[in-house]
């Protein structure tokens, strides 16, 4: 979701807000014992019975109230939404009060009071305690509110909180564990500052590098995609009190000209096979929440689309949890998408459409009016209106909020620099190395390195977009980060040197023995980080030619959220894409050039050769076709599942057999250099014969294995057969994927390796 960067003028001392005794447990541990309690006060009761008891009690406006969120700043200082303030108790009142608003939410770079009090936890922490007591106070029912903000890459919004590899990053790991542990430490950040609606992850699928918000998927695959996502569930959630919310429903990466918030137009069989499953995979790890693609879809928004919220979400994937518009979504019906006469048809297009909560960051009293106006004026039901405040209490009761509403500020502060070796671990299991020319790599401790170029100790560049602000960590900000310089410099010490300039760089290089250049494009987030020419600026590759003209090695590291096209860059002696690597990044950094650790990671995209080679993914660019032009269709410079190790190692298929739904692909590895490491091992399914068109290959499973030096192992990837279904039918199908019976030719590699059939790797379904 967007927000408009923060004023900030912090002040010495936090001005005291008169917050909460904690003592004792919370509303539930307060009602009466009598017989006559009502059953929303037993915490002993399921939180559905729980919640739909508490709904009967409410009054319309109350009910409304629970589907509606408002940014925070709109409780604070003048109540604009974003400058410096306390608590103001006349909008307090109007919020919380008058209009019972149910969820406030902190927008990327929202914190509450916007600057007035230090961007700490133990803030956070104080400022929701104080906003849940006084909505419990000011509520005939004492109805606590949920909180919610962008937990993307760990709790990002907050100063010194540790933060991890963005999504893509965690995507080149094909590390599910590794995802779940790094989300689990987000989640137990969020629940120490009483942030318990966390919007993540993204289960988005990207085709199109030009897109601003590329790097907060996993990947253009639905497999790898929906397999990180849920396993970012498992983690967020793994905390009781913390509820994820997968975005953007659907299918927001896929957008036509690659620019945010613009139009899908893609057939249902598209739709259904290539994208529906990652969102799928994350709902069916038991994701409580929602989020709704800010774009259309078919010519109809997706907000507004009864279809995808109800007609897939609901019945086709089974989802009962919460579904949530994104940033003044509903409003846009009428305002940008011209579907609705005004606010009050469009609110009723999204709540019949399937909305829950309408994220309404500037207005919440508009919203209570018009959609009271709404169920009056016949255009929503009472039912429907029931029905969506009982999901959202129904969360509410399960996340706990109802029988203990706050945290102890005291204690939110530990969370600062958590898990720190967990994050460097994170960014040394996201570096894709992609060059090693006469195994410049790894460098020896020893080596006299300069390192040199934009993006070699930002802070800003290392961390990414929803880091602190929205577009990236704001100027002046105190926020750290172990940047690519000063994590060679921990672990190189006066062998490490920085040049601030190319000549500068020129000159030093020439007496060193080799060069490290960080390159890449500053941080951004949606729509303003769109890149209409995804290519590596002109005047970095023109560094790059400058020092490679010394004769010395040069090491291209790359710190960015996207592939660029690298041009004269692609010919240093060796490349590694760190992405956006986290407050660890640095180290991490350092692990892989010193060879530390042996670099594992793969790409998770197809990285174009052409900045105009668009869509750009592997799926949509090897379906079968008679092109007659010069060379392959898919001709990227480094296919999807491309990434070199310091040791060579082999895979391949040894065997493949079924067990019911259940397919078994055996393969055997082995490691034949000289150090040990971790070997990603994915397998593709290719179908020699096909009524519909396919892709050349299709991902169906990976498992990561390590292997020592010279080991040969033995592994089998199992995964059910409807992984391998597609939508069957002519022009236009639009039924559910089905298992399309027939042979099925495993084998391993990259997207872009050539498949040969074998009695080994071969059977028919």
């Amino acid at each position: 979701m967007p927000a408009r960067q923060r004023r900030s003028r912090p002040k010495k001392a936090a001005v005291a807000l008169a917050i909460l005794a904690l003592a004792g447990g919370g509303l539930a541990a307060a009602a009466s014992s009598s017989a006559s309690t009502p059953l929303y006060q037993n915490p002993k009761a399921s939180p559905e019975a729980r919640a739909t008891d508490l709904v009967r009690h409410l009054s319309l406006d109350e009910q409304i109230g629970q589907m509606v969120q408002i940014q925070v700043g709109k409780l604070y200082g003048d109540c604009s939404g974003y400058n410096a303030g306390p608590l103001n108790s006349s909008c307090a009142h109007q919020v919380l009060a008058t209009d019972a608003v149910g969820s406030i939410l902190s927008g990327g770079g929202d914190v509450p009071g916007a600057g007035y009090y230090p961007n700490s936890p133990e803030t956070w922490a104080t400022q929701i305690n104080a906003l849940e007591k006084y909505a419990i106070d000011h509520s005939p029912h004492h109805i606590p509110i949920i909180y919610g903000a962008d937990v993307v890459h760990g709790h990002n919004d907050i100063v010194g909180t540790t933060l991890f590899p963005h999504q893509i990053g965690l995507g080149s790991s094909f590390d599910p564990a590794l995802v779940t542990a790094a989300q689990t430490s987000a989640g137990k950040a969020s629940a120490a500052t009483n942030v318990r609606w966390a919007f993540a992850p993204v289960a988005d699928v990207v085709t199109n590098s030009r897109w601003g918000r590329y790097y907060e998927s996993f990947g253009e695959d639905p497999l790898l995609s929906g397999t990180l996502a849920a396993a970012a569930v498992t983690g967020l959630q793994a905390s009781p009190t913390v509820a994820s919310s997968v975005k953007h429903f659907a299918p927001y990466g896929a957008s036509n000209n690659g620019l945010d918030r613009t139009a899908v137009d893609i057939s249902l069989r598209s739709f259904q096979t290539y994208q529906l499953p990652s969102y799928e995979k994350a709902i069916d790890a038991g994701a409580l929440s929602v989020m709704i693609n800010s774009g259309s879809v078919n010519g109809i928004p997706a907000t507004g689309s009864h279809y995808l919220l109800t007609d897939v979400l609901r019945q086709q994937l089974g989802f009962t949890g919460v579904t949530i518009s994104d940033w003044a979504d509903v409003a846009a019906l009428a305002n940008s998408y011209h579907v609705a006469a005004d606010y009050e048809h469009a609110i009723a297009l999204a709540v019949n459409a399937g909305i829950d909560v309408t994220m309404e960051p500037y207005n919440a009293d508009s919203f209570v009016t018009n959609l009271r106006a709404a169920v009056q004026d016949n255009l929503v039901s009472k039912a429907r209106i029931r029905q969506a405040a009982t999901r959202v209490l129904a969360m509410k009761f399960k996340l706990g909020l109802f029988d203990d509403p706050y945290v102890d500020a005291a204690k939110a502060n530990k969370i600062l620099g958590a898990d720190a070796a967990l994050a460097r671990k994170a960014a040394a299991e996201s570096g894709v190395l992609l060059r090693n020319q006469n195994n410049a790599l790894p460098l020896p401790t020893t080596a006299k390195l300069v390192v040199t170029g934009p993006t070699a100790d930002s802070v800003a560049d290392t961390l990414g977009g929803w880091s602190i602000g929205w577009q990236g960590v704001p100027s002046g900000s105190p926020e750290t980060a172990v940047t690519v310089l000063k994590g060679l410099q921990a672990a190189g010490g006066a062998n490490v040197s920085y040049a601030p300039t190319q000549a500068d760089a020129v000159s030093q290089t020439k007496s060193a023995d080799a060069a490290v250049v960080v390159l890449g494009r500053g941080p951004g987030a949606e729509g303003p980080n769109d890149q209409r020419d995804p290519t590596l600026p002109a005047d970095q590759q023109a560094l790059v030619t400058a020092l490679k003209a010394t004769g010395k090695p040069v090491i291209v590291v790359l710190i960015d959220d996207r592939p660029d096209v690298l041009g004269t860059a692609a010919t240093a002696d060796g490349v590694l894409v760190a992405w956006r690597p986290g407050s660890q990044g640095g180290n991490g950094v350092a692990d892989l050039l010193y060879g530390k650790v042996n670099p594992s990671g793969k790409l998770p995209v197809s990285w174009p050769r052409n900045a105009a080679d668009q869509p750009s993914d592997y799926l949509y660019n090897t379906l079968p076709s008679t092109y007659g032009g010069s060379g392959p269709v898919y001709n990227p410079a480094y296919p999807f599942g491309y990434g070199l190790s310091y040791s060579p190692t082999t895979s391949s298929v040894s065997q493949v057999s079924q067990s019911g739904n259940t397919v078994s692909v055996r393969l055997t590895v082995a490691n034949t250099g000289s150090r040990s490491g971790d070997l990603i091992v994915p397998v593709y399914a290719s179908q020699p014969l096909s009524a519909v068109l396919v892709p050349a290959k299709r991902l169906v499973g990976f498992t990561r294995v390590t292997l020592a030096v010279g080991q040969t192992r033995s592994v089998t990837v199992k995964f059910p057969t409807s992984v391998l279904g597609v939508v069957q039918g002519d022009v236009n199908a639009s039924g559910p994927r089905t298992l399309e019976h027939g042979q099925y030719v495993f084998s391993t590699g990259t997207a872009a390796d050539a498949v040969t059939p074998s009695g080994a790797n071969t059977i028919t379904l």
